[in-house]
């Protein structure tokens, strides 16, 4: 739209001009008191679990979203003779709108970065993560997301990491704990890599000719559904804002119970075939080691298909599953959210 004004001449002028500007400082009088009373809907929770509000200007904080409506879909089990279970699978959060509602974290990115935002679409609350990046820090790497949560953080051009949740934790004052899944060497702000089975988000920013790279990773396992959207893209977006993909969608793994990772009796984890059974096949050591000869359609039991493929059909399920690659062109930013298609 148009918005250049042509210049009325004489007494109308001054009239405006005149009028204008009477109106000009009553909207700054206006906006100057609702500023110093509005205050962010959304509240972040300490690393010790209490609940207390967050409110830092050095690095993000967790804040309100509204999640769709969703509902756990029935995944289809796993053909084996193993007997299968899912992996735990909160009900999802079931608030009015997949908008964000509020945020206190950043809702745009400036020149020179890239936001993520990164969604909690479960009654369960999920501690999310990063890995640092010597070449590209970011001041805050742990994040306590309550159920219908989310932060949003800016990370500079040319960064690249991983991004996770972990479940079942317990920190105190400061920030040392364990985690169930996902943990990073016992620490709130994580200062390395996840530890074990966990589901991942993999981004490697402006890497090549403007594309960036990404994909959600079963390759060590599973711990959490998760998908990723993109925007300020040149192109549509693969995945849908609900997380399905060439009409397959978003479902709970389901995990032979020969997979199962347990903590105090309960399911919290699927493994990979390779560290659940071991054998060059599953492992693709050995005669099968190399994309030309690791076929999990050759393997005793395809688990990556049937496991992880059939959960997340647009995610990699073993080392060679390279058409789970995905590519952003433009100035893109990432939504990375838990959760299941509703």
């Amino acid at each position: 739209m148009d918005r250049r004004r042509h210049k009325p001449a004489g007494r109308r002028l001054k009239a405006r001009t005149a009028l204008f500007s009477v109106l000009a400082v009553l909207v700054a009088v206006s906006l100057a008191v609702w500023l110093s009373t509005a205050r962010p809907l959304g509240s972040g929770n300490a690393a010790d679990g209490s609940g207390a509000a967050t409110s830092s200007a050095t690095g993000p904080t967790a804040s309100s979203v509204s999640i769709a409506p969703a509902t756990t879909a029935a995944a289809s089990p796993a053909r084996t003779s193993a007997s299968a279970s899912p992996t735990p699978t909160p009900t999802p959060s079931k608030t009015a709108s997949a908008a964000v509602a509020s945020s206190s974290g950043p809702t745009t990115a400036s020149a020179g970065t890239h936001l993520i935002t990164i969604v909690n679409a479960y009654n369960e609350t999920i501690w999310a993560a990063t890995n640092p990046n010597a070449q590209h820090p970011i001041p805050v790497t742990g994040w306590e997301l309550a159920p219908g949560q989310s932060v949003s953080f800016t990370v500079p051009d040319g960064w690249g990491g991983r991004v996770w949740g972990r479940t079942g934790c317990s920190f105190d004052s400061s920030g040392v704990g364990h985690c169930q899944t996902g943990d990073c060497g016992g620490l709130f702000q994580c200062q390395g890599s996840e530890g074990g089975t966990t589901t991942l988000a993999e981004l490697t920013l402006d890497s090549f000719d403007g594309m960036d790279f990404y994909d959600v990773s079963m390759v060590d396992g599973s711990n959490l559904p998760m998908y990723i959207n993109t925007t300020h893209r040149t192109d549509a977006d693969p995945i849908s804002s609900n997380g399905c993909y060439q009409g397959a969608c978003t479902k709970a793994v389901v995990c032979p119970s020969g997979m199962q990772v347990k903590s105090n009796g309960q399911v919290v984890a699927c493994e990979t075939a390779c560290a659940a059974f071991g054998g060059d096949a599953y492992c693709c050591t050995g005669s099968w080691s190399g994309r030309a000869n690791c076929d999990p359609a050759k393997w005793p039991v395809d688990y990556a298909k049937l496991v992880f493929k059939d959960a997340e059909p647009y995610a990699y399920s073993y080392a060679f599953d390279d058409s789970a690659t995905m590519a952003c062109k433009g100035h893109c930013n990432y939504r990375i959210t838990f959760g299941i298609t509703p």
